[in-house]
């Protein structure tokens, strides 16, 4: 599986862009969001990649930020709601307006995006509240767990654990363990989570 692609910035053509990665050209499909933040052609690139497997082919979806990604998965789980939707979702609204929209049961701010029915929006908000809701808790935990230490860098998966009241020792064990087993911090603190609820 394709996790990340960093190369040159080819061009692009509509929500297409081309990276250049070791002499092979990439096609990702990215949301009209990410699209407005490529560089200049000839410059360097750095895009999450999300890979779909289908029938008629293999698709990549690019990203600049993990918790994009992450929405585009969870979209990813609602019936009906294809990729298509996802980046058009993500594109139009920007993932913190998506968020918002889900939490706040906004079926008609979710209904701005093209593709996006009222049935479908609905649909979107009683599947996916309640797990928007966990991601923005990991994401305001994990930037409080930053604001607390930019002035002394130390370890802020620990200090996310310490924050929801572990002792030290549960919470090294556990960020240990999600160091092994996965990559980028809002992953490393669900895993531990997953691990400390044991």
């Amino acid at each position: 599986m394709i996790g990340r692609l960093r190369g040159t910035f080819v061009e692009s053509e509509g929500s297409l862009v081309l990276v250049e990665c070791a002499g092979v050209g990439y096609e990702v499909q990215v949301p009209d969001s990410v699209l407005a933040y490529m560089p200049p052609a000839g410059e360097e690139v750095t895009l999450l990649i999300r890979q779909i497997f289908r029938e008629d082919g293999v698709s990549l979806y690019g990203f600049l930020e993990s918790f994009q990604r992450r929405l585009f998965d969870l979209l990813m789980t609602v019936k009906g709601c294809g990729p298509k939707v996802g980046l058009s979702l993500i594109g139009t609204l920007g993932q913190d307006a998506v968020a918002g929209a889900i939490q706040a049961q906004d079926a008609r701010g979710l209904a701005r995006a093209p593709g996006v029915g009222a049935r479908l929006a609905e649909r979107i908000i009683l599947e996916l509240r309640e797990k928007i809701g966990e991601e923005q808790f990991t994401r305001r935990v994990i930037a409080a767990a930053v604001v607390r230490t930019q002035a002394a860098p130390t370890d802020e998966l620990v200090d996310a654990l310490l924050a929801l009241g572990y002792r030290r020792s549960e919470a090294e064990n556990a960020a240990l363990d999600a160091r092994e087993n996965v990559d980028g911090v809002e992953e490393q603190l669900r895993h531990a989570l997953r691990v400390l609820k044991k």
